[in-house]
């Protein structure tokens, strides 16, 4: 190859790398503005006031998300990557946090969001009409932070000499516990305190994390 190709190669990759920067920062901005929006608007919120919120057209919100979906869609992986970067801060502390521990985290950073911002829940498990994405937000999200969580059970079984395969019944069976309880509870407007919901949680899963048994190892698999 020659240099002058080699140069303007170099030259067409530095620029596509800062474009997607740029695109991926300009995305990052409209969905913060969205949840800005929501909690101004409610959860029914139109797309003229997600772009008046963030000072731009509702043709470019489409351009970068495709339409109202795809804002959705963005909406919920933002909403796990909260819930998740607040676990990740937790297990990193300590690579073999107890179960019991890990689910009063869980419980407590996803009833959290739901108590702090009740409009960007419902937002969240109200599926928007029309044209459906190819795997539904809603259960992806649980689907994502269950094989999260079930790999850090998997993590302290192992550490603990314990057969790994309850892993991921735990896992996500916690994930969609915690679902449950949390729209059942702001349904009912918060009759009970968020601490009373989080230790009432801990109660129910904590025997069986305590009462395993070293149990001889069979092969693992990744289905409940």
């Amino acid at each position: 190859m020659r240099y002058a190709e080699y140069m303007n190669l170099t030259v067409t990759d530095r620029r596509t790398t800062r474009w997607n920067e740029h695109n991926a920062q300009r995305r990052q901005a409209l969905v913060e503005s969205t949840l800005r929006a929501i909690r101004r608007h409610g959860p029914g919120v139109g797309m003229d006031e997600v772009a008046a919120e963030a000072g731009t057209s509702k043709t470019v919100i489409y351009r970068h998300f495709g339409g109202r979906t795809g804002v959705y869609s963005a909406v919920v992986e933002s909403v796990h990557q909260f819930i998740w970067s607040h676990l990740q801060q937790q297990i990193s502390a300590n690579e073999t946090l107890e179960p019991a521990a890990l689910v009063r985290e869980l419980t407590d950073s996803y009833l959290a969001l739901v108590e702090r911002d009740p409009h960007i829940y419902q937002f969240v498990v109200t599926r928007p009409l029309g044209e459906r994405p190819v795997e539904d937000p809603v259960t992806g999200i649980t689907g994502r932070i269950g094989n999260e969580v079930a790999e850090a059970f998997r993590t302290w079984l192992r550490a603990q000499g314990l057969d790994p395969r309850a892993a991921n019944t735990w896992g996500h069976g916690v994930v969609g516990f915690v679902w449950a309880i949390a729209d059942k509870w702001i349904t009912t407007g918060h009759q009970r305190p968020r601490a009373d919901i989080v230790e009432f949680t801990v109660r129910l899963f904590e025997p069986a994390f305590t009462h395993q048994q070293p149990t001889p190892r069979s092969p693992e698999r990744s289905a409940t």
